[in-house]
């Protein structure tokens, strides 16, 4: 894990400009691997793709694997590839049991702000052209080994072109500053109308992952869908 200097920072989304506080925090160098993941699920049977409560997992839970403890033919090409097809509940369960738990949303974004050389790099037309890019890609057959893919100025790797990743708090529409509370979230931000406050309606990229994180439900899994696990100080 990398130490990540807490900050505040202005979401690039929602109605309003209100400073977000992140405290310190511990994340992951890179998102869970295929390899790591089947220890897990070795150790902890009912995280199996055939024992798997459906009320946890989707019918697609770890869809690409060959079957409960096998990656299968292509094994060699995924073992370093990020996990991908895993519900809430199981990246939830995942990084519990490694005394860890979820990033925050609030700490993701702002982690993912970073580039190559600046903290914060919400300014930086190349880094944010690169997102676009990115997103724009359809997925790879295989997806590339964890330790190929952007790493950013606190070391963190991945949080760009590589996944999309769960969050603690996913189901919140947005950050919210301290004088807000979730309950009292901009429920117009995914409207047609709703991007017109916007702090910086030019950053469609922050737009793209809220709206895929609402869309979700802790069941769901998705085939370019990964974690990571983070820690409290």
């Amino acid at each position: 894990m990398v130490h990540v200097k807490g900050g505040t920072f202005v979401p690039l989304y929602g109605s309003d400009s209100t400073p977000v506080k992140v405290q310190s925090f511990l994340l992951d160098v890179y998102p869970v691997t295929n390899s790591e993941y089947l220890a897990f699920v070795s150790k902890y049977p009912k995280w199996r793709k055939s024992a798997v409560k459906k009320i946890f997992a989707d019918e697609n839970y770890l869809r690409g694997w060959a079957s409960d403890l096998s990656l299968g033919a292509n094994a060699t090409k995924i073992n370093n590839s990020p996990v991908v097809n895993v519900s809430w509940f199981a990246a939830k369960a995942y990084c519990d049991c490694q005394g860890k738990r979820l990033a925050k949303v609030e700490e993701w974004e702002f982690a993912a702000l970073a580039s190559e050389t600046k903290a914060n790099a919400a300014n930086d037309a190349k880094f944010y052209q690169r997102s676009i890019e990115w997103y724009s890609q359809p997925n790879p057959t295989y997806l590339p080994p964890v330790q190929k893919s952007f790493r950013n100025y606190y070391g963190v790797y991945g949080m760009i072109g590589l996944v999309w990743e769960w969050t603690q708090n996913f189901n919140s529409a947005m950050v919210v500053g301290e004088s807000r509370a979730d309950v009292t979230m901009d429920r117009q931000l995914f409207c047609g109308s709703g991007s017109n406050g916007a702090k910086d309606v030019k950053n469609y990229v922050a737009f793209m992952r809220y709206a895929f994180r609402s869309s979700l439900k802790s069941n769901y899994t998705v085939a370019n869908l990964g974690f990571r696990c983070a820690k409290s100080i």
